[in-house]
């Protein structure tokens, strides 16, 4: 066992070889122990793979910036990490083997994990929202074990089939994607529509690519720094606004200038600042919609009266639902290009799982953006001025 933190100082002092493990698949993972005590080690797995499951030998995988708040705080709100958690879950890898029961995969093919799963025995996965389940086991959210490991039992209906032409790397940048696409359906985006965006990180550039996806054409981003504006322009953007110490209200009239008469049809806020919501409210256009993708502080002042009287619908964007095929899809024929948005690469050992982590939070800090890296089993940062994503290569 190796251990990654604090702040990753003592990283390169360890073997990468992991410790011998209890079974016969031999299992390195990254695990958090606590906040700032991530260690590379044995991660034990069933001896039987349970039913309608697969076995997966992880290729890709992602850091995400709620993988650094477990990482630096050790919480995010009420998930609080109280036991050793295998961290990571924006993940692709290849079926290595099956459980009982499993039908449509076979050993050898190269799926996208879905990292949610339901427990279905509520209304709202009977309902198709099986995003609110309270019962969901998701990837990396305490006590749930994530993705960052060499193998991975899961579900084989949420395991999905990448196309031929498309990389394990573009697999694992499906999972943000997937983020970007339930904004922009929570929006009710669709040609004709003016849409405005709140933040160039890689929320926002996701949400943006699956806006043009969905046919919008007048789309304005925003951002208080310009590191990523060039990159959204690549993808899409109509117009790409910095806005440095703007107010809410001129920051909002300048996206109403932008977009007249009356503003943005739909403002999705991927920020999730007071600042932000303020601005997606006062900019957005009678009966529009307003999406709130960031999330800042559990409180926020914002104009209840401009949302009354401009009868505005406010939309929360938790996670996502079926969004996994259609987004295989428009990667796959060229619609959106998600491997524009990976910048760095790392190798699966403690000292590349150290930097890749390091890497990512020093993005955060440097740009104020909230950063994502991919181990390719290779560690992929995945953020052109954008995220740090980590990713490896087996």
């Amino acid at each position: 066992m190796q251990r990654l933190g604090r702040a990753f100082r003592t990283a390169s002092r360890y073997s990468t070889a992991a410790p011998a493990e209890s079974t016969a698949w031999h299992n390195p993972a990254a695990v958090l122990h606590r906040a700032n005590d991530l260690r590379f080690e044995h991660h034990d797995l069933p001896e039987e793979i349970p039913r309608g499951y697969v076995r997966v030998g992880i290729r890709a995988l992602g850091i995400c910036a709620s993988d650094l708040h477990y990482l630096h705080q050790g919480r995010i709100g009420k998930a609080i990490v109280d036991r050793p958690m295998v961290i990571g879950h924006e993940t692709a890898g290849q079926v290595v083997a099956l459980g009982p029961e499993v039908t449509g995969l076979e050993v050898g093919n190269r799926v996208a994990l879905e990292p949610q799963v339901p427990c279905w025995h509520n209304i709202y996965p009977r309902a198709g929202r099986y995003n609110l389940d309270p019962g969901m086991k998701y990837f990396a959210t305490p006590p749930v074990h994530g993705a960052l490991a060499r193998f991975v039992d899961h579900p084989a209906y949420q395991s999905f089939k990448l196309p031929d032409n498309l990389s394990f790397e573009e697999g694992a940048m499906v999972e943000p994607l997937s983020n970007g696409m339930q904004a922009c359906r929570r929006g009710e985006v669709k040609p004709g529509k003016s849409i405005a965006i709140l933040g160039a990180g890689p929320m926002g550039l996701n949400a943006l690519a699956c806006a043009r996806a969905h046919g919008a054409s007048r789309i304005v981003i925003t951002d208080i720094r310009d590191d990523n504006l060039p990159l959204a322009e690549r993808l899409g953007a109509w117009k790409a606004l910095h806005t440095p110490m703007m107010s809410p209200a001129e920051a909002a009239q300048q996206l109403t200038s932008l977009l007249p008469p009356y503003g943005p049809d739909t403002v999705i806020d991927c920020v999730g600042h007071e600042s932000t919501t303020q601005t997606a409210i006062e900019a957005v256009a009678p009966g529009g919609i307003v999406v709130q993708v960031g999330m800042g502080k559990d409180r926020a002042n914002f104009p209840v009266l401009d949302v009354v009287f401009k009868e505005l619908d406010f939309r929360g964007c938790f996670r996502y639902t079926n969004t996994y095929p259609i987004c295989l899809e428009l990667v796959s024929e060229g619609k959106i290009d998600v491997s524009s948005m990976i910048t760095h690469r790392f190798g699966f050992s403690a000292e590349e799982i150290a930097a890749g982590f390091r890497c990512a939070a020093d993005r955060l800090t440097a740009t104020g953006i909230s950063s994502g890296c991919l181990w390719k089993l290779s560690l992929i940062n995945s953020n052109k001025a954008l995220k740090s994503r980590a990713s490896t290569l087996l």
